[in-house]
């Protein structure tokens, strides 16, 4: 005969202490306990257990997910990659990516405009933004269309170059930081132009 669930008691901040047979059995999340259908006075027979396990693991990744998106922003692959490092099984990780993409929480086209803003602010080039978002797990074009919805490059190279008073030096920083051929040659043209 399978236990009784004699009592469900809240046990605070979202969770629920769940008695079987007048004992104390465990601690769980709400939601967890809800979707499985646990209530005082049923048996916890074989099927609720595998519904409660279940719930359990999707209840965890979907608050390891929500932790780690209240800090920042991030693409679906890597949310996924570090639901991996805290053990979440990979269909309970797919589930809760693809859930947090239709809810909009993931959204791997916002996190690339807002990363390529934030890395051409910091005097990156065009191509140093788009290798930094492929590696984050960005796909390519959405990559090539946050560069594209940037101010121009050959403007921010400009600025870099003034910054670091042009000239050969000027030119090597811009090329470590991922400025194109052209953006350069411009960058350090015009600086040179204006001193004549």
């Amino acid at each position: 005969m399978a236990p009784r669930i004699t009592a469900l008691r809240a046990a605070g901040r979202g969770r629920v202490g769940v008695e079987l047979d007048g004992a104390p059995w465990r601690t769980a999340p709400l939601e967890a306990v809800v979707r499985a259908g646990l209530t005082a006075g049923r048996e916890l027979d074989r099927e609720r257990a595998r519904r409660f396990r279940r719930e359990l693991k999707r209840t965890e990744a979907a608050t390891v997910a929500a932790r780690t998106l209240a800090r920042r922003d991030l693409p679906a692959r890597e949310l996924e990659a570090r639901l991996e490092r805290r053990g979440v099984a990979p269909t309970e990780r797919r589930e809760t990516v693809e859930r947090l993409e239709r809810a909009g929480a993931v959204d791997d086209a916002r996190f690339a405009r807002a990363r390529a803003a934030a890395l051409a602010s910091r005097g990156r080039g065009d191509e140093a933004i788009r290798h930094d978002l492929e590696a984050r797990g960005v796909g390519p074009e959405l990559a090539a269309l946050a560069v594209d919805e940037l101010e121009p490059e050959t403007e921010r190279a400009q600025r870099v170059a003034q910054r670091l008073g042009g000239g050969l030096k000027a030119a090597r920083a811009l090329a470590r930081r991922g400025f194109g051929e052209d953006a350069i040659e411009a960058a350090v043209r015009d600086l040179v132009a204006e001193e004549e």
